[in-house]
């Protein structure tokens, strides 16, 4: 079988048309020309598959099965014939979450286990909660540079166990501390490679330290502190050349040798101590040390790292992915000097912080514990082995805020026993259909808990109506399913009744010597199978190509229906595409139909001149008496203006009266109206009493002549400059040659010295060849 692959979005428009005298409404092409019912539900989530048998009409397409569930049921296609798959969420395992850390089996994470059954493309939300138990138990592991430069940390790390486990004590009861140390690869340029080096690597030959290393295992996770003490003690300074120390070699095997550190499902952190940068992936090179790390554990019995010298540096990524991976929440605490570089390498590992060390590290009991308090009251929620065709956003509800569609969920400030929430939103690829049933896990940074989610996708459809060989089908010519015949070799057609030979034959298909079926469809058995929208025996009525109003067929399915390209609107909705509507009732008021200054047309108020507003109650020019009456005051002045042809009738109750420049109050009166025409300026003053209006007007001035004066205004001034300019200049130009005349005659004047200097000596020598002979 071939499926034909389309491109579709999650957008999707419904229009109406009319076929076969039903109403319809449209979506785009994401539900059209499926040919069957799997390949119409994988298009888009809203496609639904009528199954009935006799849901097609004579020359209809079988591709008109697929539209939305609304338009089938419209179509009269019975509901138990749709096949429409919904996704379906089931919570198959939710034990309750634990208040406290001592039980034996702590939950802070439900529910636990989820099964979805999802149809590529829809949508589903289920929501994960998360608490943090009180007193949940603590792996710690104290990782320690023991270069030089370290010496006088380490005589105070010596006595620490029993303070780290003091101020943790205060979070949980259940406390394990273990001890690692590391210095670098013991080959040149990072160690010293002369013997006596090798063995005492400390600068003064009087001090004793031990031979340099790359990471050692020195004591498991144990609450035993007096041991922790003793071996602690045990331990002497080292030393290599270069600055950059193997701190991130020494912490991937810390991390991957569960079975040697001796990890716990419990919360893990990872003390890191240095006062010097580090190496990482490349830098081995400077030893000849290319390959890359392969990340497994590389712990001889003695718990040293034996394989250093093979593998080179891990990479930063390389570190974040094992730490993720095993839950280890790393904890830097490091020298001022470094305290950027570090800052900088923890943006980049997940659920990690840094703090400043002292140069004797006498406060990392105070760092550890505000670290914890830190990487504990921020929740994290993460998927891990996420399969391809499947994408998953969180949205977290956190006690004081929300945020929603992001790459992963995360609340910060949770303190114990507060109990946050995230909804998780998965949807599904088309391609996720080729791969079948999978499971992805989430969890939350820094815990080991995890939920286990199932997929199944719902890529194909169940009708239960399958029947082989169906008499339907031309009596057994064909396989019938979900309302289609799926026809034998050598036949085709809707029930399989065409020999191939003679499908193709397009000759009983032309109307008119137009194209086969119009264009809009394919000749099948001598008759047209038209295209989803068209209709006829040629499919020559098009119902889809209506007009549009906002993007809709004939304004939508309330105000008309598309038949053959011409919207038939209902009785309330009128034009080409049904956009005006005849109902006014959005343009009544008190006054009548738009304020009784205007008129309705399409439920909307077209104003007169000079009103506004939605139903045309506004006018502001009308307000203005200067407006109201200029023409008034134009026309009995001066005979001119819009009401010069209907003065009399038009300004019957307006008196005007005309003043001169000597009249008295001219110059004094307040409120002058002044009203711009295109060529000319008239100035007046109005007087409204009662029903008699009285206007003076002062004067008419001319526009025109007032731009011509201005012009000329202008065109002399820049004569003016001009003439300026050049009396200037010629001025300059007499006065220079003036002065030069001056300088020729003075210049003629000067009587010069030409007599030789007597104590001048000419620098050429001459002397004779008593040897030349001159001819």
């Amino acid at each position: 079988m071939k499926f034909i692959v389309m491109i579709w979005s999650f957008g999707f428009l419904h229009v109406p048309f009319i076929s076969g005298h039903k109403e319809r409404e449209l979506q785009t092409d994401v539900c059209e020309h499926r040919v069957s019912c799997s390949e119409c539900i994988l298009s888009h989530p809203s496609c639904a598959w009528c199954s009935a048998k006799d849901f097609t009409q004579e020359g209809e397409s079988e591709g008109s099965r697929c539209a939305t569930q609304m338009v089938l049921l419209q179509r009269g296609c019975d509901a138990h014939h749709i096949i429409n798959p919904k996704s379906i969420i089931n919570i198959l395992k939710d034990i309750p979450l634990s208040d406290s850390g001592d039980q034996e089996v702590v939950t802070q994470l439900a529910p636990q286990s989820v099964q979805l059954k999802l149809r590529p493309g829809e949508k589903k939300k289920f929501r994960v909660w998360f608490k943090r138990a009180e007193g949940y138990p603590v792996d710690l592991y104290y990782l320690m540079d023991l270069s030089y430069s370290m010496k006088d940390d380490l005589e105070n790390v010596k006595k620490l166990g029993s303070d780290i486990q003091q101020a943790l004590n205060e979070v949980t009861k259940s406390v394990r501390i273990g001890f690692g140390s590391f210095v670098d690869k013991t080959v040149l340029p990072y160690v010293s490679t002369v013997k006596s080096r090798l063995q005492n690597p400390c600068s003064s030959r009087t001090e004793r330290c031990q031979p340099p290393f790359s990471y050692r295992h020195v004591l498991p996770l144990t609450s035993n502190l007096t041991l922790f003490q003793l071996r602690v003690s045990a331990q002497d300074i080292s030393g290599n050349m270069d600055a950059p120390e193997g701190g991130l070699d020494a912490m991937v095997q810390a991390a991957v040798c569960t079975n040697h550190i001796g990890w716990r499902n419990v919360t893990r952190l990872l003390v890191f101590t240095s006062d010097d940068v580090f190496h990482m992936a490349g830098d081995g090179k400077l030893a000849g040390i290319y390959l890359p790390t392969d990340g497994h554990c590389h712990l001889n019995e003695n718990g040293e790292y034996y394989h250093s010298n093979i593998y080179d540096y891990p990479s930063v990524g390389h570190l974040a992915q094992i730490l993720s991976a095993a839950n280890i929440q790393p904890i830097f605490a490091v020298t001022k000097n470094v305290l950027s570089t570090y800052q900088e390498l923890s943006e980049l590992i997940p659920k990690s912080v840094v703090g400043e060390l002292t140069e004797d590290s006498s406060n990392v009991v105070n760092l550890i514990s505000q670290a914890y308090n830190n990487l504990s009251s921020t929740v994290n929620l993460e998927h891990l082995n996420l399969p391809k065709g499947v994408n998953i956003l969180y949205d977290s509800h956190c006690l004081d805020s929300s945020t929603e569609g992001q790459a992963r969920g995360q609340c910060s400030g949770v303190k114990i026993s507060q109990t946050v929430g995230f909804d998780v939103t998965v949807w599904l690829d088309r391609k996720f259909c080729r791969d079948g049933a999978q499971s992805f896990q989430l969890r939350v940074l820094g815990f080991t808990e995890e939920l286990n989610v199932d997929i199944e996708p719902l890529c194909d459809c169940d009708c239960g109506d399958e029947e082989v060989f169906s008499n339907y089908c031309s009596e057994g010519l064909g396989n019938y399913s979900c309302g289609v015949c799926r026809c034998s070799e050598g036949h085709r057609g809707k029930q399989c009744e065409c020999p191939r030979d003679n499908y193709d034959s397009e000759s009983n298909c032309m109307a008119g010597g137009s194209l086969p079926c119009s264009g809009r469809g394919r000749c099948e058995c001598g008759r047209c199978a038209c295209n989803m929208h068209v209709r006829g025996e040629f499919c020559e009525c098009d119902d889809a190509s209506c007009e549009r109003h906002e993007g809709l067929l004939c304004g939508g399915i309330s105000r008309g229906d598309c038949e053959c390209g011409i919207c038939k609107c209902t009785s309330n909705y009128t034009g080409s595409a049904c956009s005006c509507s005849l109902d006014t009732s959005a343009c009544m008021t008190e006054e009548g139909i738009c304020s009784g200054h205007g008129r309705c047309q399409c439920n909307k108020c077209i104003c007169d001149d000079g009103y506004i507003n939605r139903v045309c109650k506004e006018c502001p020019g009308c307000q203005k008496p200067c407006q109201r009456h200029s023409g008034c005051a134009e026309c009995k002045a001066f005979g001119t203006g819009p009401l010069s042809s209907n003065c009399s009738t038009a300004c019957n109750h307006v008196n005007v009266t005309i003043l001169k420049a000597s009249d008295s109050g001219v110059k004094d009166r307040d409120g002058w109206c002044q009203e711009k025409r295109e060529d000319s300026l008239i100035i007046f003053h109005v007087t409204e009493d009662g029903d008699i209006v009285h206007i003076l007007v002062k004067e008419k001035q001319g526009i025109a002549d007032q731009k011509i004066l201005i012009v000329g205004l202008v065109l002399g001034i820049a004569l003016v400059g001009l003439l300026i300019i050049m009396v200037y200049r010629i001025t300059v130009e007499v006065l220079d040659r003036q002065e030069y005349r001056r300088f020729q005659k003075a210049r003629s004047n000067e009587k010069w010295n030409e007599s030789n200097n007597p104590l001048f000596q000419s620098a050429t020598t001459t002397v004779m060849n008593p040897n030349f002979i001159q001819d």
